[in-house]
């Protein structure tokens, strides 16, 4: 299923269904946004807050359900990430995503409603730019990239990287892509929305995580078949992932040379994909493809229509 493409003129919804954020920065972001050539309307959660989250759990999980219902609304975008997501996956109504396919777009903790949206509605979803890095302003490649997959009913193509990406292990694959955060994909195991890998192409970022937690996740993921059931995989940033006592430590390229040598699929290091810039915006669901030869990583497949 996809949603139809977005517009000069079409209204954004803005929601937030994890951690607060500033007003000032939330302003900033719709303001910017606007600037854009869109209109904005913006949910109860984007101004609540309580302790580590924006509101209330049933009043971000509305939030998410109103715009969906919403037929003045093409667009749904998250306005930060942090923590929460998960812990309202209960309360959204999946059928009425289904009913009403829209744009979803976020990033880091978001990666839980992305894969759940997609894993029970069949909607592709947006692995991409949150408010936080619209209230700064866009970085122009990251606008690109954002508007290319969200207003084109063409394939996306090649992702531009600006530098070459590692290999890891060699190899060429296609398949649907799922993944996001990596914490938050590990935190999906043994639960109703645990991330599906079977064929997939699986992307995994994260930031400020010490090697040996990266070692942990991994871990946990490869013992649950995850990396095994996958048809390859892409890393994207990692920042600040850098080891305090390096003396003591793995590098984070030893620990993906020691989870990921041997799987005997395509793994492809260092796509500008989560917490960097650029952010490319990538679709959960669509059909990609990962050439280790190449060292590229395309999008198949139109991820609106």
């Amino acid at each position: 299923m996809k949603a139809k493409r977005l517009k000069t003129g079409d209204t954004i919804g803005i929601v937030a269904p994890a951690s607060p954020s500033e007003t000032l920065k939330a302003e900033r972001a719709i303001k910017h946004i606007t600037d854009m050539g869109y209109s904005v309307k913006a949910g109860k959660s984007v101004y609540s807050s309580r302790g580590y989250l924006a509101g209330a759990d049933e009043l971000r999980a509305s939030d998410i359900n109103d715009m969906f219902a919403d037929d003045e609304i093409s667009a749904v975008f998250c306005l930060r990430g942090g923590y929460g997501s998960q812990r309202i996956l209960d309360l959204v109504d999946f059928e009425r995503i289904s009913s009403n396919p829209k744009i979803f777009m976020g990033y880091s903790d978001i990666t839980a409603l992305l894969n759940a949206i997609y894993q029970k509605c069949g909607l592709i979803t947006f692995h991409g730019p949150m408010g936080g890095d619209f209230a700064g302003g866009l970085e122009k490649r990251t606008k690109r990239a954002m508007k290319n997959i969200l207003e084109s009913t063409e394939p996306a193509g090649e992702l531009p990287n600006p530098v070459t990406p590692g290999v890891v292990e060699e190899g060429k694959a296609s398949g649907k892509l799922a993944g996001g955060n990596l914490s938050i994909v590990a935190a999906s195991l043994g639960t109703p929305y645990e991330v599906d890998t079977r064929n997939r192409i699986l992307l995994l970022e994260d930031v400020f995580e010490e090697p040996y937690s990266v070692d942990r996740m991994l871990t946990q993921l490869k013992l649950a078949g995850k990396l095994k059931s996958a048809a390859g995989i892409i890393l994207g940033d990692w920042g600040n992932s850098e080891p305090e006592e390096p003396e003591k430590s793995l590098s984070l390229e030893e620990v993906f040379e020691d989870i990921f040598k041997g799987l005997g699929k395509p793994v492809l290091k260092g796509l500008k994909i989560g917490h960097c810039k650029p952010n490319f915006t990538v679709p959960i669901g669509a059909e990609v493809s990962i050439d280790t030869c190449s060292k590229t990583v395309c999008i198949l497949e139109s991820a609106v229509e």
